[in-house]
């Protein structure tokens, strides 16, 4: 199943939001684990922008916008993201290529997900669950829509370093990274990976516009 790219990007950063912003049902327990810990991290750093004065004030809000840009840029592993969403075809990319598609792919995600901060309305998300394998850990959660419908909203984590960071987020059991391979690799069928980052920077201005 393929979503479109443009409600692609609106519900996986809508759901983001309503993640960072809802009330967290579960504590931060010394036990918790490392991954949800993280995701707990940035959750507080996001909420301490989005809660400041300062924030709803025109003038003021650029500069918080950008600690929300860097708190993202931080969580996400972007270059990760970047290799599995393109697929195989990841290896053929030159190292500019991959280091220009990565930074126009994380430019475009950002700037969604900033467009959308405002966009939360109250939706519940309530913790339930993680499932390691590996090195690998899937932190799962489930947001409780105005309607009453439920809609499972998981995060794949791995350790880089010192930190876990998101690689892939699951949509009702729909993997973001699938479903962008899936329209990346009918671009690439016809293009060069050039046009395709051309393609992807092009969007990424259009969403900080």
């Amino acid at each position: 199943m393929c979503i479109p790219l443009r409600r692609c990007l609106s519900v996986l950063f809508a759901f983001l939001l309503w993640f960072w912003l809802a009330p967290r049902v579960y504590g931060a327990d010394a036990g918790a684990p490392l991954a949800r810990r993280a995701l707990e991290v940035s959750t507080d750093r996001i909420l301490a922008s989005i809660k400041n004065p300062d924030y709803v004030n025109p003038t003021t809000r650029a500069y918080l916008r950008q600690q929300i840009e860097e708190e993202a840029l931080y969580i996400f592993d972007f270059t990760e993201f970047s290799s599995r969403t393109v697929g195989q075809r990841w290896r053929t990319f030159t190292a500019d290529q991959q280091k220009r598609f990565s930074d126009a792919f994380a430019d475009l995600l950002i700037s969604t997900y900033v467009n959308k901060i405002d966009g939360y309305n109250g939706e519940q998300v309530a913790y339930a669950g993680e499932i390691s394998s590996g090195d690998k850990v899937e932190v799962r959660t489930v947001i409780t829509m105005k309607d009453g419908k439920k809609i499972p909203v998981s995060y794949r984590m791995l350790p880089r370093g010192d930190a876990w960071r998101v690689y892939d987020v699951l949509i009702e059991n729909i993997s973001l990274v699938k479903n962008y391979r899936a329209q990346f690799q009918d671009i690439l069928n016809r293009e060069a990976p050039d046009k395709l980052i051309e393609r992807i920077g092009i969007k990424a201005r259009e969403a900080r516009q």
